[in-house]
């Protein structure tokens, strides 16, 4: 049982929108993730989805409005909800979500990430 240092985990990597597994609690992975630029349009069909944003800002794109992330904040994105990150800078943010979840849910492009790193 150790610790885990964020901010010293952050510093391993460089490339964005690449999630690296911190750890494990029951069948959910915590994720880290640098986010920079826009992402895709997805949803996690089976799925429910935690942003927690450590640094920069993160604003989500939903269909029907926006959410805003500063540091400190979080939301949890439904299952079937359709949503679409964008970091205009880098953001540094802790996914949570079942190992079961491919980051680009349905969609598969160059941004799938299938077999995702620890750090």
């Amino acid at each position: 049982m150790d610790k885990i240092n964020l901010i010293q985990k952050f510093t391993l990597f460089n490339d964005y929108w690449q999630p690296k597994i911190v750890g494990e609690l029951n069948d959910t992975y915590i994720k880290i993730v640098k986010l920079k630029g826009e992402f895709v349009w997805h949803q996690h069909i089976a799925e429910d989805e935690l942003f927690l944003v450590i640094q920069g800002h993160l604003r989500i794109l939903l269909r029907d409005g926006e959410i805003n992330l500063e540091p400190g904040e979080l939301v949890i994105i439904p299952r079937g909800v359709e949503h679409c990150p964008v970091a205009e800078e880098e953001a540094q943010v802790v996914l949570m979500e079942p190992k079961t979840t491919l980051n680009t849910g349905e969609v598969q492009n160059n941004r799938t990430v299938a077999k995702i790193d620890w750090v």
